[in-house]
């Protein structure tokens, strides 16, 4: 007998060449429903659907159950090291129920309304969100038009959506009260954008470390973006700033540390000697930099995979509440930070 073309492979064709019924080909193929089938089966199933060139008829599925299988990812800037762990957390969740991940770089915000109205023409199912500003209109349009949608990384401050985050207030509590405990007293903050929820959240949870030990902040610089050379620039700001040199610098993320070590190297300053610096995020490679990188290690791969079982929930009808999951960050020391040197500094 001649094998079908693979154009038109279906599941009964799949069905005769494994000699079992369609149903079990129907469940072997879900992955949603694959448990269901032995081990045995579930290889000569497969081996057959290999062997024919069998590919699952999407459109026709969609049709039947009003799903397409996929989902829409919208990251800020997918170079940015703390975005692929994120994703490779959704992916694992959407391939474990058999879902597709279309994934958009939105470099420049005033792109995403486009962007998206792409995606819901293309009918996919849900959006995992990396990009939400403060008081962001395309949250507001998501409400509006019935999309699920989860928020990563990105806390909504009106409530309309669920969200996965790190507690970045924590987050700068433990990187403060380590400077602390070194001896600091001069702290200043690199802040990130303020028009971007993760941003403020950061400096207040400075700001109020700092408050709780009876210390206000020796100088806030908010960056531009959470670039490299946004924290050069700024770092190089604050060191043009009058008065006393700050001891210590707590960054709003690894990116602009890195910035900072570099106009403190071109200033002939040294780290840890004439600064300590702290990071947020522990994204790869800092601690092969020269000095490894003090920082807040955050679970991103856990933020990624969380958000997607929660879009995963809202899909499927099972989400009671616009939720927010706060995950818990963690210091990681290393040789960044130390004790202050004898003051020096500079006249007032």
């Amino acid at each position: 007998m001649t094998a079908p073309s693979t154009s038109t492979v279906t599941i009964r064709d799949v069905a005769q060449a494994a000699g079992v019924h369609v149903s079990t080909v129907s469940r072997a193929l879900n992955p949603a429903k694959r448990a269901l089938i032995s081990e045995e089966v579930l290889q000569v199933v497969e081996a057959a659907a290999q062997r024919l060139g069998y590919r699952p008829n999407r459109a026709a599925s969609a049709l039947r159950t009003g799903r397409t299988h996929t989902i829409g990812v919208l990251v800020p800037d997918i170079t940015n090291p703390v975005f692929p762990p994120i994703l490779q957390g959704i992916e694992a969740s959407a391939a474990a129920r058999g879902y597709f991940v279309f994934v958009a770089n939105v470099a420049d915000p005033a792109l995403a309304p486009p962007i998206v109205g792409r995606m819901l023409a293309q009918q996919v199912d849900g959006l995992v969100n990396a990009i939400a500003r403060r008081d962001d209109p395309l949250l507001a349009y998501l409400a509006r038009v019935g999309m699920h949608a989860v928020l990563v990384n990105r806390a909504d401050e009106s409530g309309q959506l669920p969200a996965v985050v790190s507690d970045d207030r924590l987050a700068m509590k433990l990187a403060v009260e380590h400077l602390l405990s070194l001896g600091h007293r001069r702290i200043a903050h690199l802040a990130g954008p303020q028009g971007v929820p993760t941003g403020v959240g950061r400096r207040q949870g400075f700001e109020q470390a700092l408050r709780d030990h009876g210390l206000a902040p020796a100088a806030v610089v908010e960056c531009e973006g959470y670039s490299r050379e946004a924290g050069r620039a700024a770092m190089r700001k604050l060191l043009a700033a009058p008065g006393k040199r700050p001891q210590a610098l707590v960054c709003c993320n690894d990116l602009v540390a890195l910035g900072a070590y570099d106009e403190l190297r071109s200033q002939g300053l040294r780290v840890p000697e004439d600064m300590s610096v702290t990071g947020h995020n522990d994204m790869p490679l800092v601690d092969m930099v020269e000095p490894p990188l003090t920082t807040i290690r955050l679970p991103h791969r856990e933020l990624g995979w969380r958000a997607a079982e929660m879009l995963f929930d809202e899909i499927e009808g099972r989400s009671l509440s616009a939720s927010t999951v706060v995950l818990r960050p963690e210091l990681v020391v290393r040789a960044s930070t130390r004790a202050p040197a004898p003051a020096k500094g500079r006249a007032a």
